[in-house]
């Protein structure tokens, strides 16, 4: 792996998703982002373009030593497929239209889970009552947007290691009648029962959609940010609760599976907005509601991530990895 410089200007770091593509400038490995800028994704033919278009409109003076992309959707070998966008293509060609010496692209989630180890109090907002988590223990995080994100991060003696995947796409955790006659619907309409048409913005306005098919009525056309707004209508207030009740329940898999005894922490786009109904719903009931294991459970803190740009952060955590003289990230 080639070292990134530090002296030679500064960096390009971008989070991008299926709505929007966010990018901003680093100085270096103490930086923090500024600069910040969401361009429209749908307005770009791809990620070189979108990020062409970043630095012509809101950098023409910048020349960066080094980028890392964020991509929400799979990575392989420098291959990567933006879900939502249809956006594929390399790190390589992105690099060489760029004219960046050294340009990464990585998983968004592999982004917010490298993060997490620099995120302060106040990035987070409890979920339950769990005071401390067990320290040098694997972390984990999921959060619903446009798509489904889920990833881990573990210790190792040389520091922490993120562990991407496609977690969003395991079938859909049902457990009671509403949920389970919902999870039909989405069988029927889509020939599967992933846990991203679910718990996504799209997902939300799908539970909407079956309730009102389960019941009888029609559904009316809500966007997700309308159901988020409209508490006091019956239907809009037991999507959002059965959405934070199925979230519960994956979260809690994600722990049991990652050994997550650092903490699960919540990320995407959609629940800072429904952070009242977070709290107050089945979320944490259903996170820890797993017999046997139960004890086990109910010692993980789940926390929300209100940081306003955590992936950004991680992207810059990545290119600092890649410093020749580099210290580990404590694990501690």
């Amino acid at each position: 792996m080639t070292a990134v410089g530090t002296g030679e200007g500064p960096w390009l770091v971008g989070d991008i998703g299926g709505t929007n593509a966010r990018f901003a400038l680093v100085d270096g490995p103490d930086g923090v982002p500024s600069r910040v800028r969401s361009l429209p994704t749908r307005d770009h033919a791809g990620l070189a373009e979108a990020a062409a278009a970043y630095l012509a409109r809101y950098a023409p003076d910048v020349g960066p030593s080094a980028a890392c992309l964020a991509v929400a959707g799979p990575v392989t070998g420098g291959a990567y497929h933006l879900t939502n966008a249809g956006w594929t293509g390399t790190s390589e060609a992105v690099r060489a239209h760029l004219g960046v010496p050294r340009l990464d692209v990585i998983n968004d989630f592999e982004a917010l889970a490298l993060a997490l180890p620099r995120l302060r109090e106040d990035d987070l907002v409890p979920i339950g009552d769990v005071e401390s988590a067990e320290t040098g223990a694997p972390l984990a995080v999921v959060g619903p947007g446009t798509g489904l994100g889920v990833a881990g991060l573990v210790p190792t003696p040389s520091g922490w290691v993120p562990l991407p995947g496609e977690g969003g796409q395991v079938d859909v955790p049902a457990a009671t009648g509403r949920e389970i006659e919902v999870a039909r619907l989405l069988r029927a309409e889509r020939g599967t029962a992933n846990a991203e048409y679910l718990l996504s913005g799209g997902g939300l306005v799908r539970i909407h959609r079956y309730l009102a098919e389960i019941d009888g009525e029609p559904a009316g056309t809500l966007t997700a940010e309308e159901i988020t707004e409209r508490r006091d209508d019956p239907r809009c207030d037991e999507a959002l609760r059965m959405f934070c009740a199925l979230l519960g329940s994956l979260a809690g898999n994600v722990a049991l599976t990652l050994g997550a005894r650092g903490g699960v922490y919540l990320g995407g786009g959609i629940l800072p907005r429904i952070a009242d109904v977070l709290r107050d719903s089945a979320f944490r009931a259903r996170f820890e509601g797993k017999p046997p294991v139960e004890d086990y459970l109910r010692g993980i803190p789940t926390a929300l991530i209100v940081h306003p740009g955590p992936a950004l952060t991680g992207a810059t955590t990545r290119l600092v990895q890649s410093l020749p003289d580099k210290e580990p990230l404590e694990t501690a």
